[in-house]
């Protein structure tokens, strides 16, 4: 039997600002700037010409967690997302595994939106241009969220401009051929299930919106609308440069691509768009990052505010109204990993950790009752199945790593335990 929610006890020191249009754009900032300009060309090497199948499959999938999520987060509307679900519906286990495995795999994507930005504005200095971006976004997050939804507006608008302009200068070309979207025997099911483990990576970024539950204005309303719009502006804008690439790069020029839409503007001779799109590249990697973040550190608040992690966390500061202490944390930290690492493996890895992040959210919808807003009994059914068989499909590396985050996670948690009964004898 479930727990009542014991979050009214919490005090409501997080202001409520964001409306749907503000939750929707910090949707849209995470998502489109982490997919189209870093899991398109892995995922064509492990899916050919079944790119656009595994697209379909991480897309149904996405829409299972984003459904489940959004019901969640209206019974729930805390900061902290499936952490505070999965402890309440299954258990502070569950919750707690939840939360690690948000909080360690979006550090890495953090790191490696950075770098993103960094090898696109100036490949010679990448990691401090990576570092740069962290400090001045993580000081725009400082000075209150209603800024950081403004300055996200701003780069969506960027992106999307950015992207249209690409769809339309692929379709519009003479190098465009139909016959470069047809599935050959190349795509096998391994494959476009690996592919739509490393594109679920760029759909994540919905969960945003559900770990900002304590500053979205009439959250029981504003989240469940606001998750599947910007869910489904992301699959349209996916699919539309998805398939304009893939009509001029095809999918074994795509695969091998390091920049695929810059790629894809040379070779359908507009040769101009290519700095347009580094620009664009560069501005929706800065979108991620800000957005990661902004969900990074609730999701630190909430556990802190458990004892999950230093409690000094927890503090919200008394001007802005922002988990100050949080964000500055997980920006030092991810600062130090975008001076030091290369991290081009973090988009499996990363995918790993949100991916049973949300097997966990999916659990957690299943024990919802009619009354508590349950979703149709499938859809938590097959976002959780979804959710186990694209982690396990990733590459192996990222399977061997993910599941050593989770067991020290998961060890650090027994831990903790066996001192406080240790210290309650």
């Amino acid at each position: 039997m479930s727990r009542q929610p014991s979050i009214a006890a919490v005090p409501e020191e997080l202001r409520r600002r964001l409306g749907v249009v503000d939750a929707v754009v910090i949707g849209l900032g995470a998502m489109i700037g982490a997919g189209i300009f870093a899991a398109l060309a892995p995922a064509a090497d492990a899916a050919g010409s079944g790119l656009l199948l595994g697209l379909a499959l991480a897309a149904v999938v996405a829409y299972c967690n984003a459904t489940s999520s959004a019901r969640l987060a209206a019974r729930y509307p805390a900061s902290g997302g499936t952490y505070v679900y999965g402890r309440e519906r299954l258990g502070d286990f569950w919750g707690y595994l939840a939360g690690w495995s948000f909080v360690v795999g979006k550090t890495a994507s953090c790191a490696a939106m950075a770098l993103t930005v960094g090898s696109y504005v100036w490949p010679g200095q990448a990691h401090a241009v990576a570092v740069a971006a962290v400090v001045a976004l993580t000081a725009v997050n400082y000075a209150g969220v209603q800024k950081s939804a403004w300055l996200t507006r701003a780069i969506v608008a960027v992106v999307l401009a950015v992207l249209a302009a690409v769809v339309v200068a692929m379709l519009t070309s003479g190098e465009a051929d139909t016959i470069r979207l047809d599935i050959g025997s190349d795509a096998t099911l391994g494959g476009v299930l690996q592919a739509a483990g490393l594109l679920f990576f760029a759909f994540a970024g919905y969960a945003r919106i559900a770990t900002l539950g304590e500053e979205v204005r009439d959250p029981s309303r504003t989240i469940p609308r606001a998750i599947p719009i910007a869910l489904g502006i992301t699959l349209a804008v996916y699919a539309l440069v998805a398939v304009a690439v893939l009509l001029v790069l095809g999918p074994r020029e795509l695969a091998g691509a390091t920049a695929p839409l810059s790629d894809a503007a040379r070779a359908a001779g507009v040769d101009w768009l290519a700095p347009v799109v580094r620009v664009g590249a560069a501005v929706a990697a800065l979108g991620s990052l800000l957005a990661l973040i902004l969900g990074i550190s609730r999701t630190t608040l909430a556990m802190a505010r458990d004892r999950h992690l230093p409690h000094a966390l927890a503090a919200v500061h008394p001007k802005f109204k922002v988990p100050h202490r949080a964000e500055l944390a997980v920006g030092a930290v991810v600062a130090v990993l975008a001076a030091t690492t290369d991290v081009r493996g973090a988009i499996g890895f990363s995918s790993f950790g949100v991916l049973a992040y949300y097997a966990v959210a999916n659990a957690s919808a299943w024990t919802l009752t009619p009354q508590e807003g349950r979703p149709v009994r499938i859809i938590p059914v097959v976002g959780l199945a979804g959710c186990m068989v694209l982690a396990f499909a990733l590459p192996i590396s990222s399977v061997i790593s993910g599941a050593a985050v989770l067991a020290v996670g998961a060890a650090a948690y027994g831990i903790r335990r066996a001192v406080i009964s240790r210290q309650a004898s």
